[in-house]
């Protein structure tokens, strides 16, 4: 789960780390109000779960209330990549000596957090990485230990040479490591971390991402979700306990599991097509599961084809079958479907479909190869 600038800003104070004071405003009036009680000043920053919002016009300086008031005019409804901005944080302008990067991110080849520094601040990160990979220093953090004092200390003197700025740092990198820790994240940034003219260090932009399965435990982060900037259909999935993310292809994948269908997926693009989603019904023998599965993959215009691939184990091959003819009943399915089934009950679903006037295949890559041309 993506959490706005201003919700992860509130984290990092709430665990100690310096960051200037900020609202959150909805209108261009609320805006000047807050401008005016911020001392004029400020940046009004788009609220959004995307990266560029710089370059797409939505950071923008304002040297009094009324210029502010303004900027948030132009940001406020505009959308940056698809999303339509409906809240921005308005903040102080801070007078910037120095700009920094610090990361900490799950790093699952090494299946341990990864803290990263760099003293290349204030842009992409992976753009450094691409022209400057020798900035950015990594540090493995040993998961039965955690994030030791002296390995902060090293980070913080990588950052900075002058002692009280890195004492400073060393202390915003342990504290962020534990905010991280604490919200169950998977990737927690600031950047810039930033040293002003009176020499102290600040966090004034920050980003995290929640591992949606520690939110069970966390109630009060689970209250941050911000359902008008997610994608409707992936919400109505999680409602509906469907694992769904939506991509740009035009071949819709409904599979149960999810190395099954990260391998439907590889098979998808070796056969020349492209998938439209991810789509992972689960295990469980649920009908009304799979009539959900095809509302979602019918409202996407991109998609051309239709692929089912079950292996039926907990899930029976015959409630999916079910499920196909009742949600083909429902819902005007203009789009081929090809199915798959191979598994628990697989006789009586391939019969079920047979009625209905489906076929049903054995053989992944020959369902697979046959989802793709149909959607040429």
């Amino acid at each position: 789960m993506n959490i706005h600038e201003y919700q992860a800003r509130q984290i990092l104070r709430d665990h100690g780390i310096s960051v200037p004071p900020g609202e959150v405003a909805t209108s261009t009036d609320e805006v000047l109000e807050a401008a005016k009680r911020l001392g004029g000043e400020v940046v009004v920053k788009a609220q959004v779960h995307v990266g560029g919002r710089g370059k797409a016009g939505g950071v923008k300086l304002a040297r009094n209330a009324e210029e502010a008031r303004e900027a948030a005019d132009l940001i406020l409804g505009m959308e940056i990549k698809g999303i339509e901005v409906r809240k921005v944080l308005v903040a102080p302008i801070e007078d910037i000596v120095s700009e920094a990067y610090l990361g900490i991110v799950l790093d699952r080849p090494n299946q341990a957090d990864t803290i990263m520094v760099s003293a290349e601040g204030g842009v992409d990160i992976e753009e450094v990485a691409s022209t400057m990979p020798d900035s950015i220093r990594k540090l493995v953090i040993d998961p039965r230990y955690g994030l030791l004092n002296h390995q902060a200390a090293s980070l913080g003197h990588y950052l900075y040479d002058e002692v009280g700025a890195a004492r400073q740092a060393a202390s915003v990198i342990a504290k962020l490591y534990s905010a991280y820790r604490a919200v169950g994240a998977t990737l927690a940034e600031i950047n810039p971390l930033i040293v002003n003219d009176r020499g102290e260090v600040k966090a004034i932009d920050a980003k995290m991402t929640i591992d949606d399965n520690a939110l069970f435990r966390l109630p009060d982060i689970e209250a941050c979700r911000d359902l008008d900037t997610e994608n409707s259909s992936e919400v109505r999935a999680r409602e509906a306990e469907l694992s769904y993310i939506h991509l740009d292809g035009d071949v819709a994948c409904c599979v149960n599991g999810a190395g099954l269908a990260m391998a439907t997926m590889d098979l998808v693009k070796f056969y020349g097509g492209e998938p439209a989603n991810f789509l992972d019904i689960g295990g469980s023998s649920n009908p009304d599961k799979v009539v959900c599965a095809l509302e979602l993959i019918s409202e996407d215009p991109k998609v051309r084809s239709i692929l089912f691939n079950i292996f039926g184990g907990i899930t029976r091959c015959d409630d999916v079958a079910n499920g196909i003819v009742e949600a083909t009943k429902r819902i005007d399915i203009e789009v081929p479907i090809t199915i798959r089934l191979t598994g628990t009950n697989e006789d009586i679903g391939v019969e079920i479909l047979k009625k209905n006037g489906f076929e049903a295949l054995v053989d992944m890559d020959e369902a697979v190869k046959t989802a793709v041309a149909r959607g040429r």
